[in-house]
Protein backbone atom coordinates (compact mmCIF):
# COMPACT_ATOMS: atom_id res chain seq x y z
CA UNK A 1 0.00 0.00 0.00
CA UNK A 2 1.21 3.19 -0.79
CA UNK A 3 -1.66 5.67 -0.85
CA UNK A 4 -3.76 5.25 2.28
CA UNK A 5 -7.65 6.74 1.64
CA UNK A 6 -9.12 8.11 4.73
CA UNK A 7 -12.20 9.19 5.27
CA UNK A 8 -12.44 12.13 6.94
CA UNK A 9 -13.91 11.99 10.86
CA UNK A 10 -14.37 14.66 13.56
CA UNK A 11 -12.43 12.23 15.74
CA UNK A 12 -9.14 13.47 15.19
CA UNK A 13 -7.77 10.24 16.22
CA UNK A 14 -9.15 8.39 13.39
CA UNK A 15 -7.90 11.01 10.79
CA UNK A 16 -3.88 10.60 11.39
CA UNK A 17 -3.62 7.09 12.98
CA UNK A 18 -3.77 4.64 10.74
CA UNK A 19 -0.94 6.93 8.65
CA UNK A 20 1.19 6.76 12.15
CA UNK A 21 0.95 2.49 11.74
CA UNK A 22 1.55 2.20 8.32
CA UNK A 23 3.56 5.38 6.70
CA UNK A 24 2.40 5.26 3.31
CA UNK A 25 3.85 8.03 0.82
CA UNK A 26 0.51 9.85 0.02
CA UNK A 27 -2.52 10.11 2.47
CA UNK A 28 -5.66 10.98 0.65
CA UNK A 29 -8.65 12.54 2.89
CA UNK A 30 -12.28 12.49 1.73
CA UNK A 31 -13.90 15.23 3.53
CA UNK A 32 -16.51 17.62 3.55
CA UNK A 33 -16.68 20.34 1.26
CA UNK A 34 -15.63 23.19 4.36
CA UNK A 35 -12.93 20.80 5.14
CA UNK A 36 -11.44 20.23 1.60
CA UNK A 37 -11.14 23.94 1.34
CA UNK A 38 -9.56 24.47 5.11
CA UNK A 39 -5.99 25.26 3.97
CA UNK A 40 -5.25 25.88 7.64
CA UNK A 41 -6.37 23.16 8.99
CA UNK A 42 -4.57 21.12 6.43
CA UNK A 43 -1.43 22.82 7.49
CA UNK A 44 -1.57 22.31 10.97
CA UNK A 45 -2.27 18.35 10.09
CA UNK A 46 0.84 18.37 7.98
CA UNK A 47 2.47 19.94 10.78
CA UNK A 48 1.54 17.23 13.28
CA UNK A 49 2.52 14.44 10.84
CA UNK A 50 6.47 16.65 10.61
CA UNK A 51 6.38 16.85 14.06
CA UNK A 52 5.66 13.05 14.64
CA UNK A 53 8.26 12.57 12.19
CA UNK A 54 5.99 11.35 9.55
CA UNK A 55 7.12 13.29 6.09
CA UNK A 56 4.67 12.48 3.42
CA UNK A 57 1.94 14.24 1.04
CA UNK A 58 -1.22 15.02 2.23
CA UNK A 59 -4.06 15.57 -0.22
CA UNK A 60 -7.19 16.73 1.19
CA UNK A 61 -10.56 16.28 -1.64
CA UNK A 62 -14.04 17.39 -1.04
CA UNK A 63 -17.76 15.32 -1.24
CA UNK A 64 -20.74 15.15 0.89
CA UNK A 65 -20.49 12.61 3.24
CA UNK A 66 -24.05 12.44 3.93
CA UNK A 67 -24.00 11.82 0.00
CA UNK A 68 -22.87 7.76 -1.30
CA UNK A 69 -22.98 8.54 -4.82
CA UNK A 70 -20.59 11.72 -4.11
CA UNK A 71 -18.18 9.54 -2.24
CA UNK A 72 -18.51 6.99 -4.55
CA UNK A 73 -17.34 9.19 -7.41
CA UNK A 74 -14.56 10.49 -5.49
CA UNK A 75 -12.97 7.52 -4.48
CA UNK A 76 -13.21 5.93 -8.15
CA UNK A 77 -10.86 9.33 -9.05
CA UNK A 78 -8.74 8.09 -5.94
CA UNK A 79 -8.17 4.59 -6.94
CA UNK A 80 -7.53 5.63 -10.61
CA UNK A 81 -4.70 8.01 -9.79
CA UNK A 82 -3.54 6.24 -7.03
CA UNK A 83 -3.90 2.31 -7.71
CA UNK A 84 -2.02 1.13 -4.90
CA UNK A 85 -4.17 1.97 -2.47
CA UNK A 86 -6.04 0.71 0.75
CA UNK A 87 -8.98 2.18 2.38
CA UNK A 88 -9.28 2.66 6.33
CA UNK A 89 -12.98 2.83 7.25
CA UNK A 90 -12.86 3.17 11.44
CA UNK A 91 -13.77 6.84 10.60
CA UNK A 92 -16.48 8.64 8.32
CA UNK A 93 -19.97 8.44 7.77
CA UNK A 94 -22.93 5.52 7.19
CA UNK A 95 -22.91 6.80 3.91
CA UNK A 96 -19.38 6.77 3.36
CA UNK A 97 -18.99 3.56 5.16
CA UNK A 98 -21.49 2.16 2.27
CA UNK A 99 -20.15 3.87 -0.71
CA UNK A 100 -16.29 2.28 0.67
CA UNK A 101 -18.04 -0.88 0.73
CA UNK A 102 -19.86 -0.30 -3.25
CA UNK A 103 -16.12 0.44 -4.32
CA UNK A 104 -14.28 -2.66 -2.38
CA UNK A 105 -16.52 -5.61 -4.58
CA UNK A 106 -15.93 -3.63 -7.95
CA UNK A 107 -12.51 -2.87 -7.66
CA UNK A 108 -11.24 -5.69 -5.05
CA UNK A 109 -9.64 -2.68 -3.04
CA UNK A 110 -7.81 -3.50 0.28
CA UNK A 111 -10.22 -2.30 3.34
CA UNK A 112 -9.24 -2.50 6.81
CA UNK A 113 -10.25 -0.89 10.26
CA UNK A 114 -9.32 0.00 13.71
CA UNK A 115 -10.85 -1.63 16.93
CA UNK A 116 -10.47 1.45 19.81
CA UNK A 117 -11.57 -1.25 22.13
CA UNK A 118 -9.23 -4.15 21.59
CA UNK A 119 -6.61 -1.25 20.52
CA UNK A 120 -6.09 -3.66 17.10
CA UNK A 121 -5.95 -3.14 13.19
CA UNK A 122 -8.22 -5.66 11.33
CA UNK A 123 -8.60 -6.68 7.45
CA UNK A 124 -11.48 -6.59 6.57
CA UNK A 125 -11.05 -7.27 2.54
CA UNK A 126 -8.14 -7.96 1.18
CA UNK A 127 -5.86 -5.99 3.69
CA UNK A 128 -3.62 -8.91 5.74
CA UNK A 129 -1.18 -6.21 6.34
CA UNK A 130 -3.83 -4.42 9.02
CA UNK A 131 -4.78 -8.69 10.26
CA UNK A 132 -5.20 -8.70 14.24
CA UNK A 133 -2.24 -5.84 13.90
CA UNK A 134 -1.83 -4.16 17.63
CA UNK A 135 -1.54 -0.24 17.86
CA UNK A 136 1.68 0.26 19.57
CA UNK A 137 1.84 4.51 18.67
CA UNK A 138 2.47 6.40 21.75
CA UNK A 139 1.47 10.03 21.64
CA UNK A 140 2.52 12.76 24.16
CA UNK A 141 0.09 15.35 25.54
CA UNK A 142 1.54 18.17 22.55
CA UNK A 143 0.56 15.40 19.95
CA UNK A 144 -2.77 15.28 21.17
CA UNK A 145 -3.18 18.96 20.54
CA UNK A 146 -1.59 18.85 17.17
CA UNK A 147 -3.40 15.89 16.11
CA UNK A 148 -6.73 18.25 16.52
CA UNK A 149 -5.63 20.89 14.42
CA UNK A 150 -4.40 23.24 18.30
CA UNK A 151 -0.70 23.77 19.68
CA UNK A 152 0.30 23.72 23.37
CA UNK A 153 1.82 26.63 24.66
CA UNK A 154 3.57 26.68 28.66
CA UNK A 155 1.00 27.73 31.22
CA UNK A 156 2.26 28.81 35.03
CA UNK A 157 4.61 26.05 34.90
CA UNK A 158 7.76 25.09 33.33
CA UNK A 159 7.11 21.46 33.76
CA UNK A 160 10.63 20.66 32.68
CA UNK A 161 11.93 22.02 36.25
CA UNK A 162 9.73 19.67 37.90
CA UNK A 163 11.87 16.86 38.46
CA UNK A 164 13.49 18.69 41.08
CA UNK A 165 10.61 19.70 43.19
CA UNK A 166 8.79 16.31 43.11
CA UNK A 167 9.71 15.45 46.85
CA UNK A 168 7.92 18.57 48.40
CA UNK A 169 4.21 17.81 46.17
CA UNK A 170 3.43 15.33 49.07
CA UNK A 171 4.23 16.75 52.37
CA UNK A 172 2.83 20.08 50.82
CA UNK A 173 -0.62 18.79 50.19
CA UNK A 174 -0.21 17.22 53.51
CA UNK A 175 0.16 21.02 54.64
CA UNK A 176 -3.15 22.02 52.66
CA UNK A 177 -5.37 18.90 54.28
CA UNK A 178 -4.39 20.11 57.65
CA UNK A 179 -5.31 23.26 57.03
CA UNK A 180 -7.60 23.25 53.69
CA UNK A 181 -10.51 25.03 55.61
CA UNK A 182 -8.33 28.06 56.13
CA UNK A 183 -6.41 27.71 53.03
CA UNK A 184 -7.95 30.71 50.90
CA UNK A 185 -6.94 32.84 54.01
CA UNK A 186 -4.00 31.09 54.20
CA UNK A 187 -2.49 32.11 51.07
CA UNK A 188 -4.72 35.43 51.05
CA UNK A 189 -1.90 36.29 53.98
CA UNK A 190 1.09 35.23 52.38
CA UNK A 191 -0.39 37.30 49.21
CA UNK A 192 -0.49 40.14 51.24
CA UNK A 193 3.24 40.24 52.77
CA UNK A 194 5.14 39.13 49.59
CA UNK A 195 4.33 42.33 47.10
CA UNK A 196 7.44 44.00 47.84
CA UNK A 197 8.80 43.74 43.71
CA UNK A 198 12.30 44.92 44.79
CA UNK A 199 12.63 41.96 46.84
CA UNK A 200 10.29 39.53 45.72
CA UNK A 201 11.98 36.25 47.70
CA UNK A 202 11.16 38.15 50.72
CA UNK A 203 8.13 38.22 52.99
CA UNK A 204 7.46 40.83 55.45
CA UNK A 205 4.78 42.43 57.49
CA UNK A 206 2.49 42.57 60.33
CA UNK A 207 0.63 39.13 62.05
CA UNK A 208 -2.35 40.78 61.08
CA UNK A 209 -3.45 41.88 57.78
CA UNK A 210 -6.69 43.35 55.87
CA UNK A 211 -8.59 40.44 54.25
CA UNK A 212 -11.41 40.73 51.52
CA UNK A 213 -14.00 42.63 52.12
CA UNK A 214 -12.53 44.98 55.20
CA UNK A 215 -12.15 41.40 56.98
CA UNK A 216 -9.01 40.22 59.33
CA UNK A 217 -6.23 37.79 58.40
CA UNK A 218 -4.10 36.76 61.51
CA UNK A 219 -0.52 34.99 60.81
CA UNK A 220 -0.86 31.43 59.79
CA UNK A 221 1.28 30.00 62.48
CA UNK A 222 1.06 26.97 62.13
CA UNK A 223 1.35 26.84 58.17
CA UNK A 224 4.17 28.56 57.60
CA UNK A 225 6.20 26.25 60.77
CA UNK A 226 4.92 23.45 58.74
CA UNK A 227 6.27 25.40 54.89
CA UNK A 228 9.62 25.99 56.70
CA UNK A 229 10.09 22.57 57.87
CA UNK A 230 9.45 21.16 54.42
CA UNK A 231 11.60 23.70 53.00
CA UNK A 232 9.32 25.44 51.40
CA UNK A 233 10.30 28.74 52.97
CA UNK A 234 13.35 29.92 54.96
CA UNK A 235 14.16 32.49 57.63
CA UNK A 236 11.08 32.19 59.36
CA UNK A 237 10.34 34.81 62.36
CA UNK A 238 6.98 35.65 64.12
CA UNK A 239 7.22 37.88 66.35
CA UNK A 240 4.49 39.92 68.54
CA UNK A 241 4.54 42.71 65.98
CA UNK A 242 6.08 40.89 62.58
CA UNK A 243 6.47 38.60 60.70
CA UNK A 244 9.70 37.35 57.31
CA UNK A 245 10.35 34.57 55.70
CA UNK A 246 12.28 34.22 52.54
CA UNK A 247 10.78 31.87 49.56
CA UNK A 248 13.36 29.02 48.53
CA UNK A 249 12.93 30.45 45.02
CA UNK A 250 10.66 32.29 42.29
CA UNK A 251 8.53 28.63 41.61
CA UNK A 252 7.82 28.38 45.23
CA UNK A 253 6.87 31.83 45.73
CA UNK A 254 4.06 31.18 42.69
CA UNK A 255 2.45 28.20 44.32
CA UNK A 256 2.53 29.92 47.82
CA UNK A 257 0.64 32.94 46.57
CA UNK A 258 -2.04 30.59 44.29
CA UNK A 259 -4.80 28.65 46.40
CA UNK A 260 -4.97 25.83 43.72
CA UNK A 261 -1.55 24.81 42.90
CA UNK A 262 -1.20 22.97 45.65
CA UNK A 263 -4.07 20.78 44.22
CA UNK A 264 -2.81 20.49 41.03
CA UNK A 265 0.60 19.28 41.74
CA UNK A 266 -0.63 16.85 44.00
CA UNK A 267 -2.20 15.27 40.77
CA UNK A 268 0.74 15.72 38.80
CA UNK A 269 3.09 13.81 40.82
CA UNK A 270 0.10 11.10 41.55
CA UNK A 271 -0.16 10.49 38.05
CA UNK A 272 3.40 10.02 37.69
CA UNK A 273 3.16 7.74 40.35
CA UNK A 274 0.52 5.54 39.12
CA UNK A 275 2.90 4.37 36.22
CA UNK A 276 0.50 4.25 33.89
CA UNK A 277 0.86 7.21 31.45
CA UNK A 278 3.65 7.64 28.96
CA UNK A 279 3.19 11.63 29.45
CA UNK A 280 2.28 13.97 32.54
CA UNK A 281 1.32 17.70 31.92
CA UNK A 282 0.24 20.35 34.22
CA UNK A 283 -0.65 23.89 33.73
CA UNK A 284 -0.92 22.51 29.70
CA UNK A 285 -2.71 25.35 27.80
CA UNK A 286 -4.05 24.68 24.41
CA UNK A 287 -4.41 27.12 21.31
CA UNK A 288 -7.52 25.96 19.50
CA UNK A 289 -6.40 27.21 16.76
CA UNK A 290 -2.67 26.11 16.34
CA UNK A 291 -1.30 29.50 16.89
CA UNK A 292 1.89 30.50 18.45
CA UNK A 293 0.80 32.71 22.07
CA UNK A 294 -0.76 36.21 20.83
CA UNK A 295 -3.52 38.06 21.27
CA UNK A 296 -5.43 36.57 19.03
CA UNK A 297 -5.09 33.18 20.40
CA UNK A 298 -8.47 31.20 21.87
CA UNK A 299 -7.01 29.30 24.98
CA UNK A 300 -7.51 27.07 27.46
CA UNK A 301 -5.80 26.00 30.61
CA UNK A 302 -5.63 22.00 31.54
CA UNK A 303 -4.86 21.66 35.24
CA UNK A 304 -3.37 17.98 34.45
CA UNK A 305 -3.56 16.47 31.16
CA UNK A 306 -2.13 13.04 30.74
CA UNK A 307 -1.47 10.50 27.55
CA UNK A 308 -1.04 6.48 27.74
CA UNK A 309 -0.75 4.96 24.18
CA UNK A 310 -3.25 6.68 21.80
CA UNK A 311 -5.50 7.68 25.20
CA UNK A 312 -5.52 11.29 27.02
CA UNK A 313 -6.91 11.81 30.24
CA UNK A 314 -8.25 15.91 31.04
CA UNK A 315 -8.37 16.95 34.65
CA UNK A 316 -9.13 19.92 36.40
CA UNK A 317 -8.49 20.53 39.67
CA UNK A 318 -10.61 22.74 42.54
CA UNK A 319 -9.90 23.46 46.10
CA UNK A 320 -13.59 24.75 46.27
CA UNK A 321 -16.92 23.36 45.59
CA UNK A 322 -16.97 22.83 41.44
CA UNK A 323 -19.62 24.45 39.32
CA UNK A 324 -21.63 23.70 36.40
CA UNK A 325 -19.83 26.12 34.02
CA UNK A 326 -16.27 24.01 34.96
CA UNK A 327 -17.29 20.71 34.06
CA UNK A 328 -19.08 21.66 31.16
CA UNK A 329 -15.56 23.43 29.68
CA UNK A 330 -13.94 19.89 30.58
CA UNK A 331 -16.55 18.18 28.54
CA UNK A 332 -16.14 20.59 25.52
CA UNK A 333 -11.94 19.72 25.79
CA UNK A 334 -12.10 16.37 25.95
CA UNK A 335 -14.43 16.02 22.94
CA UNK A 336 -12.70 18.33 21.08
CA UNK A 337 -8.89 17.31 21.54
CA UNK A 338 -9.45 13.40 22.68
CA UNK A 339 -12.92 12.70 21.38
CA UNK A 340 -13.35 8.56 22.06
CA UNK A 341 -10.11 7.87 23.49
CA UNK A 342 -10.01 10.52 26.07
CA UNK A 343 -11.56 10.56 29.74
CA UNK A 344 -12.15 13.57 31.51
CA UNK A 345 -12.21 13.71 35.63
CA UNK A 346 -12.75 16.83 37.99
CA UNK A 347 -10.80 16.38 41.31
CA UNK A 348 -12.18 18.14 43.85
CA UNK A 349 -11.12 18.84 47.24
CA UNK A 350 -14.59 18.88 48.99
CA UNK A 351 -16.90 15.91 49.35
CA UNK A 352 -18.79 16.81 46.02
CA UNK A 353 -22.46 17.57 46.02
CA UNK A 354 -25.12 15.35 44.56
CA UNK A 355 -26.23 17.65 41.87
CA UNK A 356 -22.97 18.16 40.83
CA UNK A 357 -22.03 14.70 40.52
CA UNK A 358 -25.37 13.90 38.84
CA UNK A 359 -24.34 16.91 35.96
CA UNK A 360 -20.33 15.27 35.60
CA UNK A 361 -22.35 11.69 35.31
CA UNK A 362 -24.36 13.18 32.60
CA UNK A 363 -21.04 14.89 30.63
CA UNK A 364 -19.30 11.21 31.00
CA UNK A 365 -16.88 13.33 33.89
CA UNK A 366 -14.99 10.84 36.96
CA UNK A 367 -15.25 12.96 40.00
CA UNK A 368 -12.42 12.65 42.42
CA UNK A 369 -13.15 14.24 46.05
CA UNK A 370 -11.76 14.77 49.43
CA UNK A 371 -12.69 10.93 50.30
CA UNK A 372 -10.18 10.07 47.47
CA UNK A 373 -7.19 12.58 47.80
CA UNK A 374 -7.36 12.25 51.70
CA UNK A 375 -6.15 7.77 51.04
CA UNK A 376 -3.06 7.55 48.82
CA UNK A 377 -4.23 3.92 47.66
CA UNK A 378 -7.77 4.98 47.34
CA UNK A 379 -6.62 7.95 44.88
CA UNK A 380 -4.12 5.96 43.03
CA UNK A 381 -6.86 3.46 42.24
CA UNK A 382 -8.97 6.10 40.68
CA UNK A 383 -6.54 7.30 38.35
CA UNK A 384 -5.74 3.75 37.24
CA UNK A 385 -10.18 3.35 36.42
CA UNK A 386 -9.82 6.42 34.25
CA UNK A 387 -7.82 4.28 31.65
CA UNK A 388 -10.74 1.78 31.99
Amino acid sequence: MKTLIELYDDRPIENVLSTEVFHPDVTVFVCPPDIASNTPLHNRIREYFKHRGIHHECVFLGASLVDTNAVVRKLQQIIERYPDCALDIAGGTEAALFAGGLLSAEYDLPVFTYSRKRNRFYNIRNAPFADNLPCTVELSVEDTFLMAGGSMHQGRVDNDILAQYLHLFDPFFKLFLEHRRNWPKAVTYIQRISQKETQPLHAEGAPVVKGEHGGRISVPAELLEGLAEIGMITGLSISDGHVSFDFTDAQTRSWLRDVGSVLELYIYKACLDAGIFTDVRTSAVVDWLGLKPGRESVTNELDVMASAGIRSVFISCKTCDVKTEALNELAVLRDRFGGQMAQAAIVTAENGRAPMRHRAMELGIDVIDLNDLSHPATLKQRIHALLR
